[in-house]
């Protein structure tokens, strides 16, 4: 794993050009322009014995109820024992814009105890956003990937079968909130603020609508946004459109990200280390166990006995003191490499680098 990743990430030095120019609006998001989250509660009925069990999930059996009375069936008072239906809760995210008519996939996940939603069919379930309004309605075949086989003595899950996918199943019955102010000025915010980028991206779009429009249209507001003007006779989503295909070069301040629990180091390019020399060397304790028989003398009243003996060993590999003087990636790269450490080595050794003042670089451990 250790080689895989220092690999990996010397090879994307190697090939990484210096310059990576990347389009504005794949660095930026419009102000305003976000999507919008529903959730509803229904009912996933036609299910082959793998519902929910009415007795431990009472919910259910109170949503059959409620169903069936608006159907004009009452069967209130009698004990149901149907495992064909689970309860469910149904969450869409409806994309900007989105006007009614407008078909969105649909996520079905289990309430109760079901065992499997495969072969069920959601039957219609008002969808509603944090305003209480409703928004869509869904309604479908559940498509689920896992499966699930109980036997006497033996069972078997594969992926999740408790949860499903809908596509195209929830059909929007009012427009989503937001628009594209025609009148207003279009803020773009960037998705990595930074102060550098910022200025890259309001120095090409000024380049760009001075040469197409005879004026400066941008203006940065702070590192997280950048303000621009609409020119009079060009729609908003014109402007956009054009200036979102124009390439800058954006700016990352030096950070190193590590998970601890995975053993991941993902260093960024910018990242400096004064020379510093580090010794690293593990100590390891083994503990072995083991059971010896004590046999009495012949003709002797003693008795057989079991005597446990333990074995404590300590061995520490030998730490030599290697000098890093990594100037850049490449070199910070290579000489972890060549220290020979596992990646919980390289963890170890660039926390207590940052410790030292020698990493000029962001830590995040995660």
């Amino acid at each position: 794993m250790r080689h895989l990743i220092l690999a990996v990430v010397a090879m994307l030095v190697a090939v990484t050009p210096a310059t990576s120019a990347t389009r504005i609006k794949d660095v930026t998001n419009v102000r305003g322009l976000r999507s919008n989250q529903v959730v509803g509660y229904g009912l996933v009925i036609g299910l082959s014995g793998t519902g929910d069990s009415l007795r431990n999930a009472p919910f259910t059996q109170q949503s059959v109820q409620s169903m069936l009375d608006k159907l004009g069936v009452n069967i209130r008072g009698n004990q149901t024992r149907t495992r064909n239906v689970a309860a469910v809760v149904v969450t869409a995210e409806l994309p900007a814009f989105a006007t009614r008519g407008n078909r969105v996939d649909v996520v079905v996940s289990s309430l109760g105890d079901a065992k499997s939603l495969a072969g069920g069919t959601l039957i219609m379930t008002p969808l509603t956003g944090a305003d209480d309004t409703i928004y869509a309605v869904a309604q479908g075949q559940v498509a689920v990937s896992g499966i699930s086989a109980t036997g006497t003595a033996q069972s078997i899950t594969q992926g999740v079968p408790t949860s499903g996918r809908i596509a195209n199943g929830g059909i929007l019955e009012r427009n989503a909130p937001g628009s594209f102010e025609e009148d207003a000025d279009l803020e773009l915010e960037l998705r990595n603020p930074d102060f550098r980028t910022a200025i890259r991206i309001v120095d090409a779009i000024n380049a760009y609508s001075a040469n197409q429009y005879g004026t400066k249209l941008a203006r940065e507001k702070d590192f997280r946004s950048v303000e621009l003007r609409r020119p009079k006779n060009l729609s908003m989503a014109r402007l956009y459109a054009e200036i979102g295909d124009l390439e800058v070069e954006p700016d990352q301040p030096a950070r190193i990200v590590i998970d601890e629990k995975t053993g991941t180091i993902v260093i960024g390019k910018d990242v400096r280390i004064n020379t510093v020399a580090v010794a690293h060397g593990n100590i390891t304790v083994k503990v072995r166990e083991s059971a010896t028989v004590s046999q009495p003398e012949p003709f002797s009243k003693g008795e057989t006995v079991v005597v446990p003996e333990t074995d404590v060993a300590v061995e520490e590999a030998g730490g030599t003191v290697s000098p890093l003087h990594g100037a850049s990636l490449r070199d910070l790269v290579y000489a972890l490499n060549r220290m020979g450490l596992k990646p919980q080595g390289i963890i170890a050794v660039i926390q207590a680098i940052k410790s030292a003042g020698a990493l000029q670089a962001e830590l995040v451990v995660q």
